[in-house]
């Protein structure tokens, strides 16, 4: 953990900027971010059981399209924002 002392007579504000820049310069808070959300590693079987399922919801879909049983969703085909 980064650790900081207090100057005499520095202020709890001046004290917390200095905290926060020794922080990020660290890197250990963008380390404990990138552990956090970092995914599972998946076996090569489950990520492609999820794919195989993908494709198939997807053909699904397309052919309910086509055969009217279902509206077009205005909100697919955007991609990512």
């Amino acid at each position: 953990m980064t650790e900081v002392k207090r100057k005499k007579g520095e202020t709890f504000d001046a004290l917390y900027r200095r905290f926060q820049r020794r922080m990020k310069s660290s890197g250990k808070a963008l380390q404990a971010k990138k552990i956090r959300f970092l995914g599972k590693d998946l076996k090569l079987s489950q990520r492609r059981a999820g794919a195989l399922r993908r494709e198939a919801l997807k053909t699904k879909y397309e052919y309910e399209l086509k055969a009217g049983k279902i509206k077009p969703d205005v909100r697919k085909g955007k991609g990512r924002r």
